[in-house]
């Protein structure tokens, strides 16, 4: 008798309430839009563990589109600025990136990539030397992301995901152009601001980076403010979230 028993309280399995219920249905509703929005890489500069990291929150919050929010590829060595002239050369470096970015297509196949500053370095500097951009390969000819959507911005309901190196940071260009927006680019900040209307609510949110700050190319960095490793989430665009990297 007392075996029986026991067997019975292992079967026993306690009821959710009715708004239990409609919590977990919501959560897992395959009709609303869940976008992960993965921060700016500069590969082959990227945070080892990074790609985990945003594999298990796209898992966790049952993500059903991904955005890259730009400046995939870093491009050291063409860089306006000053390179290292310990640094890899263009070859090299394109080569590393290159096996890099297919282990995020691998884990990612579909996705949006709103294009970078460090992104477009290539054709920037095709304009500078007045050479016409039908010489330049599009970037999923070069890095074999055949899927993938490079875009100037993208708008999933009626959020705006853009770089944010030509539309300023999330809090100033919600505020400006009235619309919802998620940026990168501004590797420090890591934040989500809400503005009010009479009628509506907006928010502006940076999503931090998924940089290797010690790595030669962040060199500007070093030794100033540090980055925000994390990602963001946007749920049927009207509930946004940061989920920060555990950096142990």
């Amino acid at each position: 008798m007392k075996k029986n028993k026991v067997k019975k309280q292992k079967q026993t399995r306690p009821r959710l309430s009715v708004d239990e219920q409609r919590i977990i249905d919501e959560y897992r509703n395959p009709s609303e839009n869940r976008v992960l929005v993965i921060g700016d890489l500069h590969l082959p500069f990227g945070k080892e563990g990074y790609l985990e990291f945003c594999k298990e929150q796209y898992r966790k919050f049952n993500c059903n589109k991904v955005i890259f929010i730009g400046d995939i590829i870093d491009n050291h060595y063409t860089s306006y600025h000053e390179t290292s002239a310990d640094g890899l050369g263009g070859k090299d470096e394109l080569v590393r990136c290159i096996e890099e970015v297919a282990k995020w297509y691998e884990a990612f196949p579909d996705a949006y990539v709103t294009i970078g500053n460090h992104d477009a370095m290539i054709m920037r500097k095709a304009q500078t030397s007045a050479i016409p951009s039908m010489w330049i390969k599009a970037y999923n000819d070069v890095l074999g992301t055949t899927n993938w959507e490079w875009v100037t911005d993208v708008y999933i309901d009626e959020v705006r995901y853009v770089h944010g190196h030509k539309s300023s940071n999330a809090r100033t260009a919600t505020k400006r152009d009235m619309v919802s927006t998620v940026c990168g680019h501004f590797h420090t900040q890591f934040y989500i601001e809400w503005f009010f209307g009479k009628t509506r609510a907006i928010f502006g949110m940076q999503v931090g980076c998924g940089i290797d700050s010690e790595s030669y190319a962040m060199g500007y960095m070093q030794g100033g403010k540090k980055e925000a490793i994390g990602l963001g989430i946007v749920i049927d665009g009207k509930l946004p979230i940061l989920v920060k990297m555990d950096l142990g």
